[in-house]
């Protein structure tokens, strides 16, 4: 494994949301992190049929860029009960004719597919939220880090913090959305505690281990 020899890294994504919350959990590790927003850096399209292949698009095109070490993500909502979708169309379910997205109508598209089969009970409406974190070298090389996020999904979406479908997922062992919990909550983890509660915080927690050497 490759470890980071420079603290000072490219967060590979125009998602202000993603950008807030690779923020807090950076934060603590004294990094000097730039987004590709402010590299002036465009989009990759992002052709992969897993997590792993788009995230590693993303963090390699920006490492190649920037000559610096580049950290993405890309994650997803898998539900059950409609085999695993949207997963890593997640973000296409928001996607707008104007080409904009619209979470909305993302978390509406997702209900109205889990009542066509029938899912009206808890049991019948769990997924989970997973995150997979690709930390890229200009010369392609690269490192994974994947967390996951157990969960259900409930209707009326309840919260207005977090992004994204974060008002329809409640996670196992809690009794609110995601959309309902501060950053804090949500994250779950600090260095020197066990375990993180978001899919984006686990996944999190395996890079800083790994390479931070984090407790």
């Amino acid at each position: 494994m490759r470890h980071l020899e420079y603290r000072k890294i490219v967060v590979a994504s125009h998602n202000d949301g993603k950008l807030r919350e690779f923020a807090d959990l950076m934060a603590p590790f004294g990094f000097e992190a730039k987004s590709a927003k402010e590299f002036n850096l465009p989009e990759p399209e992002e052709t992969g049929t897993t997590f792993e292949e788009n995230a590693y698009i993303k963090a390699h095109a920006a490492a190649r860029a920037t000559g610096l070490p580049a950290l993405s993500d890309d994650s997803g909502l898998c539900i059950d009960a409609l085999g695993g979708q949207p997963g890593v169309y997640t973000a296409n379910w928001a996607e707008m004719p104007d080409g904009k997205r619209d979470f909305a109508i993302a978390m509406q598209r997702a209900e109205v597919a889990l009542q066509e089969v029938g899912a009206s009970s808890p049991d019948t409406r769990t997924g989970r939220f997973v995150a997979v974190i690709c930390l890229a070298w200009p010369d392609g090389h690269a490192e994974y880090f994947r967390g996951e996020a157990e969960g259900h999904l409930v209707w009326p979406p309840r919260g207005t913090k977090g992004f994204g479908y974060d008002p329809v997922f409640v996670p196992n062992g809690h009794d609110r959305t995601f959309g309902e919990m501060t950053a804090e909550e949500k994250h779950g983890w600090k260095p020197g505690q066990e375990t993180a509660l978001s899919h984006r915080a686990r996944a999190f927690q395996k890079f800083a281990r790994a390479m931070l050497g984090a407790a």
